[in-house]
């Protein structure tokens, strides 16, 4: 019996493993991490300068800072210089391939609300 659980466990790690292939490493490091993902929500809005997010996320300035330079490593944001301050702004692109991956999960979802809507349509109130 152990030896089945763990041919079983090894098999959905391959699964898992390939599944995720489309989208890097890179793009889930960066969203893992909560601050770094209400920067993203914050710059969708707007592009902001550092003393803005920190601000607006109750952060220290060089943990800010850290974190902006994750997000620009990893393209999730570019930055300008506008006199003495730098602007953050998103650059969707690196989200694409999330977008790509995530697809197949809302035809799922959108399949299975639509067929529960005409089971729900088609059904006769008692």
């Amino acid at each position: 019996m152990e030896g089945r659980l763990k041919n079983e466990y090894a098999l959905s790690g391959i699964f898992r493993l390939w599944h995720v292939k489309g989208v890097s490493d890179a793009i889930w490091s960066v969203l893992i991490d909560p601050n770094r993902r209400a920067m993203l929500d914050l710059l969708r809005e707007s592009p902001r300068t550092v003393g803005e997010l920190v601000d607006e996320l109750d952060l220290t300035q060089p943990t800010t800072s850290k974190h902006l330079r994750v997000l620009r490593d990893s393209g999730f944001v570019h930055v300008h210089k506008d006199a003495q301050r730098r602007v953050y702004a998103i650059d969707p692109a690196p989200l694409a391939a999330l977008d790509a991956w995530l697809a197949p999960y809302r035809r799922l979802w959108n399949d299975r609300l639509d067929a529960l809507g005409h089971h729900l349509d088609t059904t006769k109130e008692p």
